[in-house]
């Protein structure tokens, strides 16, 4: 039997990949002599970059950048497997989990690390393309201290550099991008994030994420007053309104400063890491497919990674398990959408701490469950108890 292993992430717990390293060991356990591939998937948040270079054969790199909140902090990038496309997540390096909690203000935090790491990867001539993933940000500067990092200066009515943060682009008077690295324009960037975030309005990242990430209302109406500020200034200089166009609002309004500093397509995660990945045709050569997150709910089917996989593996003909840090709501109408099984890893009523302690046992408790459930189908369907005799 072919098995697909392809799960997102445990927030928090898991990686992709070590979510796929346990759900293989309980596979393993029932069944020794399946083939497995593990394929860890990701939304663009934490975990893209190493889930990217492992299924390719890449090599991953560290670098010592300046951090949200200007504290120094080794980010993580990489090289995939072809030598040609550098990888990175925006939240290895401004992730809200390097904001500590007393001190989250999205006024004052800043992408400068985002910016060096693609400064690193620019600086490597045989780089032709950059694929960033968008996800878990702990900022709201709208990618200006990802430009300033690449060259780019942004002004107030003095003359003066602006401070970081998105509190300072109020301040904002003059932008100059003539001393932008070389390389700027010249290479391909695919931005993975949720297309539908917009930049500015009652959907903007500053009123709907802000929040999140420590924004009290008075902050929200300063942030959303620096984007619109920065908005207006790219208008003039470029002639594009960046307010609310698809990503936009990605990652604290890093999409914006992507595709108006690095020329960057913003795409939503599914469309940069399939071709990369090859799911496909991973899926055409399974047999089984076993997928899973942190939690599986009726938000699932709204393109989170087990629905992305159910969708293309029920066009093939292909069952699909899905394996659930915990089940909420509508979790059991997702067979409607391709999964036909859908397990939690929870043996017993527990605490989130005392689940995430034994997280990667228990999802290899779970799997074994599920596994035992597919070799008593394997029975019934008449394909011989001696092959598939349970252990």
């Amino acid at each position: 039997m072919k098995i697909l292993i392809a799960p997102g992430g445990f927030k928090e717990s898991l990686s992709s990949v070590q979510l796929a390293r346990a759900m293989q060991r309980g596979v393993e356990r029932v069944l020794p002599d399946a083939r497995t591939t593990l394929l860890p998937l990701t939304d663009g948040g934490e975990g893209f970059t190493q889930a990217l270079v492992e299924s390719t054969g890449g090599r991953l790199f560290q670098s010592v950048v300046l951090g949200p909140l200007g504290q120094s902090v080794t980010a993580q990038y990489g090289i995939l497997g072809d030598g040609e496309t550098g990888v990175l997540e925006m939240a290895s390096a401004a992730g809200l989990r390097l904001v500590p909690k007393d001190c989250r203000n999205p006024l004052l935090t800043t992408t400068y690390g985002v910016g060096q790491i693609i400064l690193a990867l620019l600086e490597r001539p045989h780089i032709k393309r950059i694929l960033i993933g968008c996800g878990d940000s702990g900022t709201n500067d709208g990618g200006v201290g990802m430009a300033q990092a690449l060259g780019a200066r942004f002004l107030d009515q003095d003359g003066f550099e602006i401070e970081f943060g998105g509190g300072a682009l109020v301040n904002l008077a003059e932008l100059d991008t003539s001393n932008l690295h070389p390389r700027t324009g010249q290479v391909e960037v695919l931005a993975a994030c949720n297309i539908k975030n917009i930049l500015l309005g009652e959907r903007g990242v500053a009123r709907v994420f802000g929040p999140q990430k420590g924004a009290t209302p008075g902050m929200v109406e300063i942030l959303e007053a620096g984007l619109s500020n920065l908005a207006l200034h790219l208008q003039k200089q470029q002639g594009v309104e960046y307010g609310s166009l698809p990503g936009s609002g990605a990652s604290g309004g890093l999409g914006t400063g992507l595709m108006a500093f690095l020329g960057a397509r913003l795409l939503s995660w599914d469309e940069v890491v399939g071709p990369f990945l090859k799911l496909e045709q991973h899926l055409h050569e399974a047999d089984l497919v076993i997928t899973g997150e942190g939690r599986v709910d009726a938000t699932t089917a709204t393109g989170k990674v087990p629905y992305w996989v159910a969708q293309q593996a029920m066009a093939l003909g292909k069952p699909v398990l899905a394996l659930g840090g915990s089940l909420g709501q509508g979790s059991q109408e997702l067979h409607r959408h391709g999964l036909n099984w859908v397990g939690s890893i929870m043996p017993h009523p527990a605490s989130l701490e005392e689940a995430m302690q034994h997280a990667e046992d228990w999802v290899a408790d779970a799997i074994t469950q599920a596994m035992r459930l597919v070799v008593v189908g394997q029975i019934l369907a008449g394909q011989g108890s001696e092959r598939f005799a349970l252990r």
